[in-house]
């Protein structure tokens, strides 16, 4: 094998993979990526088992033929090199060798014969949807997926899609059981992946990670996606993402949304968010409770911890009601407040111990629904 490229296209195509091979495995050979060099085109693979990509890019190839390295041992290598373009060689003992000015690597490689398979086309129907859509939907979500693997069906984000008005609907949810978030997008098309069947679409934390790392790094308008057989397909111009499915029944999330509408504060976004950013200061993994007091045009923070110390804070609000005492986790406030972008929010806030909503003044396609504490 033998292929020459450029830095900066070898570079971004080894670092898709970083987040996607495993660190700990009982495989070895799963800390590594592929390399395969055929028809001029160079194809960077990764896998874990549960999550498989496959970028391909145009390129010089000299000798065709394939290999597995480290990937991380290979993008430090990469990163480390300057120069614009990168010459690479297997030898007939599997070492590759990279080149690139007077710079020279030597790697040990894992024959391709051992790797897992990823098949890169399947008979899956695809559709057309805006990128930016679907990483505002993750990113919206993806803070409130729990880590417990002992409630595995929450360890997802959970898609739905909905045909309202000659148009389909895109919603996403995720919980912890603490909190959840809920954010919706149209797609603008009348032609789109349906899940009316009722069967959940759950999509694990790792994998919404990965999609949306890949959406950031894609430079095209539009991806498709599709779902068979238990896997979210995200294509892109070069690149092919397969996560698959949590297999399990998400909870009906529809019962923690409160009937009844509650007392709102209308807050300055920015105002807040540093605000509950200086209470982060004194929480700890122990503790990170804080109480907020609303009273008249002002909302006052207290948070105590006796391992690391007391902060307090004061903000000027739309308030004129009855003082009010609520308890929250600090951090959950500072996550739902951070992937909001509206000037103002509705901090809407109810009696004995019922949730509290946050969403964007305006914006009726996302809001966050914290859990207080009581301290």
């Amino acid at each position: 094998m033998e292929f020459k490229i450029k830095r900066e296209i070898f570079l971004s195509g080894i670092q898709k993979t970083l987040g996607i091979v495993e660190k700990k495995t009982t495989m070895p050979i799963l800390n590594n990526l592929l390399l395969r060099a055929v028809q001029n085109k160079i194809k960077i693979m990764a896998t874990d088992m549960e999550i498989g990509l496959v970028s391909n890019y145009e390129t010089d190839v000299i000798r065709e033929g394939e290999i597995t390295v480290s990937a991380r041992k290979l993008y430090e290598m990469v990163r480390e090199i300057q120069g614009e373009n990168i010459h690479v060689t297997k030898n007939e003992k599997n070492g590759v060798i990279i080149t690139c000015n007077k710079a020279v690597y030597r790697i040990p490689g894992i024959p391709a014969d051992d790797y897992p398979i990823i098949e890169e086309s399947d008979d899956f129907t695809f559709y057309k949807l805006r990128g930016n859509i679907l990483r505002e939907l993750m990113r919206k979500t993806y803070f409130a997926i729990s880590n417990d693997e002992m409630r595995k069906n929450l360890t997802g984000v959970l898609l739905e899609t909905e045909k309202i008005n000659e148009s389909f609907i895109i919603r996403m949810v995720s919980t912890d059981g603490h909190r959840l978030s809920f954010a919706l997008a149209d797609t603008g098309s009348n032609d789109f992946l349906s899940t009316a069947t009722g069967k959940n679409i759950i999509i694990p934390k790792k994998g919404v990670g990965e999609i949306t790392h890949l959406l950031d790094d894609n430079e095209s308008e539009y991806i498709q996606i599709g779902v068979k057989n238990g896997l979210l397909i995200v294509k892109t111009d070069q690149t092919i993402l397969k996560a698959s499915l949590i297999d399990g029944d998400y909870p009906d999330y529809k019962r923690v949304i409160p009937a009844e509408k509650g007392t709102v504060i209308r807050i300055e976004r920015d105002k807040l968010l540093h605000a509950v950013r200086r209470m982060c200061v004194v929480s700890s993994e122990k503790y990170n409770g804080m109480i907020m007091t609303a009273s008249h045009k002002k909302l006052s923070f207290n948070s105590i911890n006796n391992d690391v110390g007391e902060a307090n804070d004061e903000i000027e609000v739309e308030y004129d009601g009855e003082e009010r005492n609520i308890g929250y986790n600090v951090k959950y406030l500072a996550d739902a407040v951070e992937v909001m972008e509206e000037e103002n929010i509705d901090f809407e806030i109810n009696e004995d111990m019922r949730p509290t909503i946050l969403r964007g003044a305006g914006n009726d396609n996302y809001f966050c629904i914290i859990m207080p504490l009581k301290i």
